[in-house]
């Protein structure tokens, strides 16, 4: 893989935390799949990813995603990271963990697996 992985996946999840379907699409090929647990069957491309996206980010509180570790795989990268809901995480938090692979520096497959943890307060 051509990309700094542990720089690539910071400014991706920066994109998230700012929740910036454009950006975030920007990290992604034409004809990515995308899976997360909303969307077990998948989705294909900006077409299904930039409207489920948009959704998203309108139904949910601040998200802070912070960066935890990177490494490599064949074709790709896995990464670890943090999300605080809500200021200060007041509205609980998760951590997750996503598969990469990517091609010619644009992610080509993410699927996403969470699980959520407790409010830290705030």
């Amino acid at each position: 893989m051509s990309v700094d992985i542990e720089t690539f996946n910071a400014a991706w999840l920066a994109a998230w935390s700012a929740k910036d379907v454009e950006k975030l699409l920007s990290f992604y090929s034409e004809d990515t799949v995308y899976k997360d647990n909303n969307t077990a069957a998948g989705l294909t491309g900006h077409a299904q990813l930039r409207p489920y996206l948009t959704g998203l980010f309108a139904a949910t509180p601040k998200m802070i995603y912070t960066p935890d570790e990177t490494w490599p795989i064949p074709g790709g990268f896995c990464g670890r990271w943090y999300c605080a809901i809500g200021e200060g995480g007041r509205d609980g938090a998760m951590r997750g963990f996503d598969l990469c692979l990517v091609k010619d520096g644009k992610i080509t497959l993410n699927e996403v697996y969470v699980h959520m943890m407790p409010a830290t307060g705030g």
